[in-house]
């Protein structure tokens, strides 16, 4: 079986190490980096499947990183490893296109859970070149990764754009925050935290918000859900 490289950039190098050892162990090919300046350096000289970053990080910070390194590839799955528990940090780390986020400390077999899950949606959402979702007059071009309703372009974030994409693959259909929180953010569902309903908003805001016609309807103890038709 083909080994599956990942990039692990965490400063504390005993946590790093114990990391690196760990993962190993479960068949991972690991490359470490002690501070995001190397960090940045090692992605942009290999191929990674995954990418696990600290946020407090020397030389480049984790926001940063996790930024740069989504602007250059869209696709591949990245975990955020914190002492950070706050909502806002958490929204800031998804805002820069993390997939994920552990907070320390954690259980290795989480961790696994995590890059795991994330490996097989990553397998699952390869699309053919041209792949177009649509409902009514909102696009949205998974190459690109463009977003327009009727003459206007959308411009949204990284997660932002997952969280229309899973809407959009389920059209008329009604989701769950539990359904949201499994397959856009791949945690397990936390009913003390409002992530899910902020970034709904921060979607309705852009794609429904300057149009008469409302696509994101709310369904009350039940979900969201998108609808094509009125």
């Amino acid at each position: 079986m083909k080994e599956r490289s990942i990039l692990l950039v965490e400063d504390e190098r005993k946590i790093a190490d114990t990391l690196k050892r760990g993962l190993e162990e479960e068949g991972f090919r690991v490359e470490v980096a002690y501070d995001g300046t190397i960090g940045w350096r090692l992605y942009q000289q290999a191929l990674f499947e995954l990418v696990i970053l600290d946020i407090n990080l020397p030389g480049m910070n984790g926001y940063e990183l996790c930024r740069n390194i989504r602007n250059r590839d869209a696709q591949v799955p990245i975990i955020m490893l914190t002492a950070l528990s706050s909502l806002s940090d958490k929204l800031e780390g998804y805002d820069t296109g993390a997939d994920d986020y552990l907070v320390k400390p954690f259980e290795f077999r989480e961790l696994l859970m995590k890059i795991r899950v994330l490996l097989k949606r990553s397998q699952q959402l390869q699309v053919p070149t041209g792949s177009m979702l649509k409902a009514g007059d909102l696009e949205m071009n998974l190459d690109s990764k463009e977003v327009r309703r009727g003459n206007k372009d959308i411009q949204l974030t990284a997660k932002e754009f997952q969280l229309l994409e899973y809407l959009l693959r389920n059209k008329n259909r009604v989701v769950s925050r539990a359904d949201l929180a499994i397959n856009v953010w791949d945690i397990d569902f936390d009913t003390n935290t409002n992530v899910i309903d902020v970034y709904i908003n921060y979607v309705r805001n852009k794609v429904d918000k300057p149009f008469d016609q409302k696509l994101i309807h709310t369904q009350v103890g039940m979900g969201y859900v998108l609808r094509e038709n009125a």
